[in-house]
């Protein structure tokens, strides 16, 4: 229980400080104007359904007593009054909308910043502690901004039509007054005790739902090797069971619906009558007229509406507190610092070369990849690095790209602006050539021509000309994997980085067109390290560090040796 709490007291903190962060904002002045407009439009429009309740009471009067000059000037007012109301309430929803829509921009714009910055994006997929950041950046952002000012604003309105409608009310009858408070006040309870359990199962709908979508998107993305290998049986069996997991949950989400639906159902018929049985004596005997009947059922209405708020949007506030615990976990993950598996490997950024200073890694059993390594790549150098074991050179690379290191020693390395690492798998994604080849934010010397130019002396043999350049496509499906790897080649080499830092180059690109990738990178005077399979050609490398299977080393330099 006090871990409940301790839970529910954080998020109500960050729901608190989500607020304060949008008012405060470079948009919060037109936060504040669209508020403040809300505000007053809603008050008018609880005044508005006071003047209503009145003028309803008058006509139904006029029409009892067939009195039709009243009937004619009533029926004038309540069409005006209709007219007002049906004004207000639409700019008052297209207020609701332009500032819903305001905070989701603010909120999506941050959390796509944070979510980009310094890896933390990896991180969170290493780690595995939220799953699907997407759909909750994608998706909850939206619900939480959208249902958070939609609850606000109902709440506003309750506020007000408690104000409003309880002098009306107890005018009416005190004793209707206090029934509509002991009603809700009931109502409320028996909703809260029947469905309290649909915040976790709602939880886990969006996770489940969430699943299945990712296992249809990798069958779309993987189409080819299915049908190659023939395993779409596999495929129809995880899909199925992905979406028995959806139907089992929600299964359960419309047993507990049905037995809220019993209860809010005849709650929601009994309001109908109760004012009616109460009132309908007194017009009997003569002492209230007819409209009265009228008015003391709207009022009822509209006064247990508002006291029975969480009566008649439990559905909405289980569905709300499950988007605010998925945003609220998001964010812990987000914020939680990002803590190296041994704290004894320092990575440092400092201009000048790369170099490692008595670094030793190990592998996740113990076994010792690369002992105490001290050296220093100079510019201007192609060095290999290359031994026996493969999971060494992987270890190395990985450590030096920042990718989850463990080990102990120092690593120094120049800004990110002067590195450039290529993995074994690279991702063009959608977009034009120009946003993969020359980002906006980087200052490019060079032009169309030479840009392609680099292109073919790369390999990528495609017909390209500078039109091509701002073609907006998939390149991630019209270029195969060794095209797009050339892309990310081309796109570091055009950013003249200090370093180029390969992964299994020579398995990528073939030992013929590598050759010539380091003979323009030293004609660029762009050093390149390539952390190679085992048994790689070295001969047009500048260096070989290499690496045996008890994880010593030696620096061999070529140049002296030639």
């Amino acid at each position: 229980m006090g871990q409940q709490q301790i839970l529910l007291k954080l998020t109500a903190t960050r729901f608190i400080h989500a607020i304060k962060l949008f008012m405060t904002s470079d948009v919060g002045g037109r936060a504040g104007f669209l508020l403040a407009s809300l505000i007053a439009l809603f008050a008018g429009i609880s005044a508005l359904n006071v003047v209503n309740s009145f003028v309803g009471r008058h006509f139904m009067t006029a029409i009892a007593e067939r009195q039709t000059a009243e009937f004619v000037r009533q029926a004038i007012l309540y069409a005006g009054a209709f007219a007002a109301s049906t004004v207000v309430s639409v700019i008052a929803r297209f207020a609701e909308e332009r500032l819903a829509l305001l905070w989701r921009e603010h909120l999506t714009r941050r959390a796509i910043s944070v979510y980009m910055t310094d890896g933390t994006f990896h991180r969170l997929g290493i780690q595995g502690k939220v799953s699907y950041p997407d759909q909750r950046i994608a998706e909850d952002v939206k619900a939480f901004t959208t249902t958070t000012l939609s609850f606000l604003l109902m709440l506003l309105s309750s506020v007000l039509t408690v104000f409003t409608f309880s002098s009306v009310l107890w005018l009416i009858s005190p004793l209707l007054f206090f029934t509509a408070v002991i009603y809700a006040a009931f109502g409320s309870f028996m909703t809260i005790m029947l469905g309290r359990p649909l915040i976790d199962l709602n939880y886990n709908q969006l996770d489940r739902e969430a699943a299945f979508r990712s296992e249809l998107i990798r069958v779309r993305e993987n189409t080819e090797s299915i049908m190659i290998g023939g395993s779409e049986l596999r495929h129809i069996d995880r899909l199925l069971k992905q979406f028995d997991s959806v139907a089992a949950n929600f299964r359960r989400i419309i047993g507990i619906n049905r037995n809220v639906g019993f209860f809010t159902t005849g709650y929601n018929w009994m309001i109908q009558i109760i004012p009616v049985v109460i009132i309908a004596p007194a017009f009997m005997r003569g002492d209230m007229e007819f409209g009265v009947i009228t008015q003391s059922a709207a009022a009822f209405a509209m006064l247990v509406g508002a006291f029975s708020f969480i009566v008649a949007q439990f559905n909405s506030i289980s569905n709300f507190a499950t988007v605010v615990a998925r945003l609220s976990s998001l964010l812990e993950a987000i914020e939680e610092p990002s803590s190296p598996a041994d704290i004894s490997l320092e990575l440092v950024e400092a201009e000048g070369s790369l170099s490692y200073e008595h670094l030793t890694l190990r592998s996740p059993t113990g076994e010792a990849l690369v002992k105490d390594l001290s050296v220093l790549i100079p510019t201007d150098t192609r060095v290999i690095v290359a031994g026996e074991s493969e999971a060494a050179a992987t270890a190395l690379f990985r450590a030096t790209a920042e990718l989850n290191p463990s080990g102990t020693g120092r690593i120094v390395i120049p800004p990110r602006q002067h590195v450039r690492f290529l993995g074994q798998r690279a991702y063009s994604g959608p977009g034009t050539l120009r946003q993969i080849l020359a980002p906006a934010e980087r200052s490019i010397e060079e032009t169309d021509d030479q840009i392609l130019a680099l292109l073919r002396n790369l390999g990528l043999a495609r017909g390209l000309t500078p039109s091509d350049l701002d073609s907006e496509q998939d390149w991630s499906t019209l270029l195969s994997p060794r095209e797009q790897q050339l892309v990310a080649l081309a796109s570091a080499i055009i950013a003249t980085p200090s370093y180029i830092i390969l992964e299994k180059a020579d398995a990528i690109f073939g030992h013929e067109l590598l050759t010539a990738i380091l003979g323009l990178l030293a004609e660029r005077r762009i050093a390149c390290v390539n952390f190679a399979e085992p048994g790689a050609p070295r001969s047009s490398y500048d260096a070989v560090l290499e690496y045996v299977s008890d994880g010593s080393w030696r620096w061999i330099d070529q140049k002296q040796k030639a």
